[in-house]
């Protein structure tokens, strides 16, 4: 598996995604974007941006004239310090030659990657933790992705306040577009001067984050309520980065601005394959953001069920993965032996009577039939008959509809394929659909064969809430291991990610003369602003607290069951989800926002964490912007980071941690260690009492693992430590890893 850089937006959509990522090409003239880094000097001070900026022009080749000089795209102050520029090759290589110059790469450039889930999170309007909080007013989030369409419903200022007097953002439309919900739009897109959606995901996570009241809201008469934001008086800024495609240079400069901006929370539903955090824009953002006191939420990436998957590891970031909620869209086929198989769809317009059923991929002969490619479909007779069709093969699932309505077929089932397991989509069709998990598929696959006429009928049940198996992790969610980081355990928490319902860039259309402007899509895209949203709320409360209490907070809360008061499942086998695709659970918002204890971490106890990972001074320094000599720092290996789970390689030598917990709840209180052990490990906390005498209190704990001997059968394990008080129980996931994770992927 490569483990070079991808950007891209993390969203499962009906139209076929593209997952590889290309570097930025050279012109007709010879150039191409580079991001270029440099190191201020020592000896001036650069006391304004102007100062940077022209100092940063030094960097260019003498031999530009003015117009050539325009070919600078972004000068960057707080995420690094460089700049963005048109070059070519010849040029870099000039450049190198002059102090203070660190490096020169070009940018990579990339394909793009709710009514219930308020409620579902335990968060109720007239009473509890969202009143409280009143909703996150005050709070900004900033949004970067593709923009949004500000006169949605969702974007109505109508009960806002004005923006805070810290805010300095500005709007890239017209005086009168934004208002007190959308205080800012930008963009960052060279080629593009509005910060407009034109492909919806900005505008949906947008509104997932902080969309405001909007009743009625519906999918095709489905799904059908009031849809709100998890944050819904909080701001909105937006930073549009991305259209089909996403610049590396555009997020830099819109996470530079964001900072400059005023932000409270950064929302990121893009990211990409694991790079050194030197290398990789959104974790040197980030940590520019984290700094200032900016909480940052990034997805985990589309890439499970595999393991090593994940985008945005750093430790800075709250990663996070995707769950499924409590509502379907519920749909069943009944097959010609009176077999029932249920699934879902987004577009139920009536019942289909029984018919013939067929399925291309009977068809030995061509690769492409079982994805009912219009090619494949006049090689069998569909006319008037149900066609099951399997997910993938390069084509989009509604397209696979719309080849099978061309071709004559009358309705169409989908299967899934085994990695994408239990997790399906409602998706708009434009034909009679279903979509049915790969277990089923596979009982309709044995059906066909065994019947010499065989036929299906499809019954449409609307939208049903209360699955008790939820919530539970999509099988697409990447998975850990941490692989730039293996000592922290990633992902961080899991949250609702799996058919979405928010607002959408235009008019969701199916080619039955119905459209929707809310549209159900699912990714980690997804589930980030919804921690984005929760963040903003428990910052409207504790808006002392730093981007680490917030994100120990989240996790020492999370919940490790489903509504069937059961251990959460991973949708790709129906089986319990292991850490490495859960992280510490699902996000509790409500006991997230008084945790009783915190893990904190200071911005410079970072510096001996990347110390440890043994980077170079150079790559520290890119990192935190400033010059690092590690030997002078106090190296630390990942697992002593003051984070509020522990995340470790089996060895035989004892391995010892001390972990330092803050107290936020009950000034005079006393916490009583839990240990359940991981298989094959034994672990000691000391001392197993935490004995606290005012609010703000910092005790210090140390815990010792050791081979419990014998033969261990798993290549991890895992157990958890728990510190519980009268009032409060604080919980910390504890991952071991048996073997060596650097060329598994599985």
């Amino acid at each position: 598996m490569s483990h070079k850089s991808v950007l891209a937006l993390f969203c499962i959509v009906s139209v076929h995604s593209l997952y590889a990522f290309a570097f930025d090409s050279p012109d007709e003239t010879g150039f191409q974007t580079y991001i270029v880094h440099i190191e201020p000097p020592v000896s001036q001070i650069l006391a304004s941006f102007d100062d940077l900026d022209n100092y940063y022009s030094s960097f260019l080749p003498s031999t530009l004239n003015s117009d050539e000089a325009l070919r600078i795209i972004h000068s960057y102050h707080n995420v690094m310090k460089g700049f963005s520029a048109k070059l070519s090759a010849e040029e870099v290589k000039e450049m190198e030659k002059i102090e203070g110059f660190l490096s020169a790469r070009p940018e990579k450039v990339l394909p793009m990657h709710t009514t219930h889930t308020p409620d579902f999170l335990g968060l109720h309007q007239d009473f509890g933790f969202w009143r409280d909080s009143n909703f996150g007013e005050g709070v900004i989030i900033g949004v970067i992705d593709s923009g949004v369409i500000p006169d949605h419903p969702s974007f109505s200022d109508v009960g806002m306040p004005p923006p805070p007097a810290k805010w300095k953002g500005k709007c890239d439309f017209n005086l009168t577009t934004c208002n007190n919900k959308i205080i800012g739009a930008r963009t960052f897109m060279s080629s593009i001067d509005t910060p407009l959606d034109s492909v919806g995901h900005g505008t949906h996570t947008a509104s997932t984050a902080a969309g405001n009241f909007v009743q009625g809201a519906n999918f095709f008469g489905l799904a059908n309520g009031t849809a709100v934001g998890i944050a819904p008086r909080a701001h909105l800024a937006i930073y549009k980065v991305c259209s089909i495609s996403c610049s590396e240079s555009a997020i830099i400069a819109a996470m530079d601005a964001a900072i400059d901006d005023g932000v409270d929370v950064l929302s990121i539903s893009l990211g990409g394959s694991s790079d050194g955090f030197y290398d990789d824009s959104i974790a040197l953002g980030a940590y520019s953001a984290m700094e200032r006191g900016i909480f940052v939420s990034c997805s985990a990436g589309n890439s499970g069920p595999f393991n090593r998957t994940l985008s945005n590891e750093a430790p800075w970031i709250l990663t996070v993965g995707a769950s499924t909620i409590d509502r379907k869209l519920a749909a069943s086929v009944t097959l010609g032996n009176n077999e029932i198989i249920n699934g879902q769809s987004g577009f139920q317009p009536f019942d289909v009577s029984l018919l013939p059923l067929v399925y291309p991929g009977n068809n030995a002969t061509d690769s492409d039939a079982p994805f009912c490619f219009p090619s494949s479909l006049n090689n069998t007779n569909i006319t008037g008959k149900i066609v099951l069709c399997e997910v993938g093969g390069g084509l989009g699932r509604v397209a696979k509809g719309q080849a099978v309505k061309d071709a004559g077929g009358l309705a169409m089932i989908l299967m899934n394929t085994p990695s994408r397991g239990y997790t399906v989509a409602p998706d708009a069709h434009v034909l009679p659909a279903i979509h049915v998990a790969f277990e089923f598929g596979q009982k309709i696959k044995a059906y066909l064969n065994s019947s010499v006429s065989p036929s299906a009928s499809i019954t449409y049940n609307g939208t049903i809430i209360g699955d008790r198996q939820a919530p539970a992790v999509a099988s697409f969610s990447s998975r850990g291991p941490s692989f730039i980081s293996p000592g922290i355990l990633k992902p961080d928490i899991i949250g609702p990610g799996v058919n979405i319902l928010a607002a959408w860039s235009e008019s969701v259309e199916n080619n039955t003369n119905t459209n929707a402007n809310f549209n159900i899509i699912s990714g980690t895209s997804m589930s980030c602003p919804h921690l984005s949203g929760v963040a903003a709320l428990i910052k409207s409360v504790r808006p002392d607290w730093s981007p680490a209490a917030i994100k120990s907070a989240m996790i020492t809360t999370a919940n490790q069951l489903n509504l069937g008061n059961l251990p959460i499942e991973d949708e790709w086998q129906l089986q319990q989800a292991n850490i490495f695709a859960i992280g510490a659970g699902h996000v509790n918002p409500s006991k997230a926002s008084n945790p009783g204890l915190v893990y904190d971490i200071e911005p410079k106890e970072y510096i001996s964490y990347l110390c440890g990972l043994n980077y170079t001074n150079r790559k520290v320094g890119v990192i935190v912007q400033r010059r690092v000599n590690c030997s002078e720092e106090s190296n630390i290996p990942e697992a002593q980071l003051n984070y509020p789970s522990f995340s470790i390689r089996n060895r035989t030598i004892p391995q010892t941690y001390t972990r330092t917990v803050t107290n936020v709840g009950d000034p005079v209180s006393t916490y009583i260690v839990e240990i359940v052990p991981p298989a094959g490990i034994d672990v000691k906390v000391e001392p197993t009492t935490l004995i606290f005498s005012e609010l703000n209190q910092k005790l210090t704990y140390q815990v010792t693992f050791t081979s419990s001997g014998g033969v261990v059968s798993t290549i991890f394990s895992e157990g958890y430590i728990q510190w519980t008080s009268i009032n409060y129980s604080v919980r910390s996931p504890i991952a071991v890893r048996f073997i060596d994770f650097s060329s598994l992927r599985f």
